[in-house]
């Protein structure tokens, strides 16, 4: 009995922390608004610009991090087999290069803060004054 509650705890806590906030953000200097849909064409590689025509570098997690999964199911809608599916696809024919993975939460802050071009996603939590964050999931 004891080890089936400490099961249950355990399952709950892990559940909470796979539903962490996901926060997409850019540079502090970069003023762009960044849709749901403008994130799915940038990560998507059916686009390589912000709004306002500026190049935009976007950066993926690494897979089976638990914000890569929530960022591709709520903001790709897909999960990380049809990803893979797809990139592979248009890189096998030379039609698109999927984004830039970076190690870690920590990784994709740095990137973004040196680099006014770059858009990547971290869990909330990670968040401080070296990046802005445009919208959160």
């Amino acid at each position: 009995m004891r080890i089936v509650k400490m099961s249950l705890l355990l399952s709950a806590l892990l559940s909470v922390s796979a539903m962490a906030d996901i926060a997409v953000v850019v540079n502090p200097a970069n003023g762009n608004a960044v849709s749901t849909d403008d994130l799915n064409r940038l990560f998507l590689g059916r686009t390589s610009t912000f709004a306002d025509g500026s190049k935009a570098t976007p950066l993926n997690l690494p897979e089976g991090q638990a914000a890569r999964d929530e960022f591709d199911s709520k903001v790709l809608n897909r999960s990380s087999a049809q990803l893979k599916a797809y990139w592979s696809k248009l890189v096998f024919t030379g039609k698109g290069t999927p984004p830039k993975e970076m190690a870690d939460d920590a990784a994709v802050k740095a990137a973004v803060a040196a680099d006014t071009n770059a858009i990547g996603y971290i869990s909330s939590g990670s968040v401080d004054g070296t990046v802005k964050v445009v919208t959160t999931f």
